[in-house]
C-alpha cells in the first residue's frame, strides 16, 4: 500500500487494504459485508477518502484512482529500480549475441534493455525512443524503431505505422512490462494503444515474456492484454498471491520468481 496516502482512521485503511486486494475496485455493499459495518459506514469513510483523491465513487461503488493513472517514463524508471534491476538481467540471461528481440515502452523493459548493452549483433524492434537509444550503434547491433510522433511523456511511437512495421519483423523473443496484475483479467495495460503493439508483437514472436515487479499484483488497469497474446513466462520478484497463480496456470503461463 502507498504509504504516502492521507487517511483519517483505520477504517478508511481497512476500506483501501480491501480494494487493493480485489483489484482496485468494489461495491459498497461488498465492502459492507467483508469489514462487518452498514452500508453508510462505508459511504462516510469513502466520502472522506474522496475528498482527499484516494479513490472515486462510481455508482453503487468505490474506485482507487492510482489504479487508472500511469505516472510518467521518468518517475516509473525510478520507482523499485532494484527490483527491476535484478529482473531485467535474469530476463537478459535468456537473450544471447544475435538473437533477435522486441521491447515495449515500459519501465521495466528499459531496465531490459540497459541490461542487453553487453550484447552483440542483436537484432532489436522497438517502439520506445530510450530503448532505440541504448542499443542502437552499438557492438553491431540492428535496431528496428517504430515510426510515428513519439509520445511526450514516455517517448513512445504508436499508430498505423508502427503497427505495420512490427507486424512486418518476425523476432525470437517480445518482452513486455504492464500495468498491472490481476486474478480476474491477467495482464493490463493502461494505453489501448500499447495493448494493440503488445498483441501484434506476441503474434510475431516465438516466446513472449512479461516482466513486472509485485507492485503491480491485485491492481487494475484500464485495457487487458488480449488472450492471443498467448504470453509465455512471467518474471517477477516475490510470490504472487494464489489467485494470481492460479490465473497463470490457466493460462499456461511459467512463472519465475526471483527474490
Amino acid at each position: 500500500m502507498n504509504t504516502s496516502r492521507k487517511t483519517t482512521n483505520q477504517r478508511e485503511e481497512e476500506i483501501l487494504r480491501e480494494l487493493q486486494r480485489v483489484g482496485g475496485s468494489g461495491r459498497v455493499s461488498y465492502l459492507a459485508a467483508q469489514l462487518g459495518v452498514s452500508n453508510e459506514t462505508i459511504r462516510r469513510n469513502i466520502r472522506t477518502l474522496e475528498d482527499a483523491q484516494i479513490v472515486r465513487k462510481v455508482h453503487g461503488g468505490v474506485h482507487l484512482v492510482e489504479e487508472v493513472n500511469e505516472a510518467p517514463f521518468q518517475s516509473r524508471m525510478g520507482t523499485q529500480a532494484e527490483s527491476k534491476e535484478h529482473l531485467a538481467a535474469a530476463v537478459a540471461e535468456n537473450i544471447g549475441d544475435g538473437d533477435s528481440v522486441f521491447l515495449d515502452i515500459g519501465s521495466t523493459t528499459a531496465y531490459v534493455a540497459m541490461a542487453l548493452k553487453k550484447r552483440s549483433n542483436l537484432f532489436v524492434v522497438t517502439n520506445s525512443a530510450f530503448v532505440a537509444n541504448c542499443l542502437a550503434a552499438r557492438n553491431g547491433n540492428r535496431v528496428f524503431m517504430a515510426g510515428g510522433e513519439l509520445r511526450a511523456h514516455d517517448g513512445g511511437a504508436f499508430g498505423a505505422e508502427a503497427l505495420d512495421l512490427v507486424g512486418r519483423l518476425n523476432v525470437q523473443f517480445a518482452v513486455f512490462s504492464v500495468g498491472a496484475v490481476n486474478a480476474e483479467f491477467g495482464f493490463m495495460l493502461h494505453d489501448l494503444e500499447e495493448a494493440n503493439i503488445a498483441r501484434v508483437a506476441a503474434e510475431n514472436a516465438q516466446v513472449r515474456i512479461v516482466v513486472a515487479d509485485s507492485d503491480k499484483f491485485g491492481k487494475r488497469a484500464p485495457v487487458a492484454l488480449d488472450q492471443t497474446a498467448k504470453i509465455d513466462i512471467f518474471y517477477t520478484d516475490h510470490q504472487p498471491p494464489n489467485s494470481v497463480v492460479q490465473m497463470l496456470e490457466r493460462n499456461d503461463i511459467d512463472l519465475v520468481v526471483l527474490p
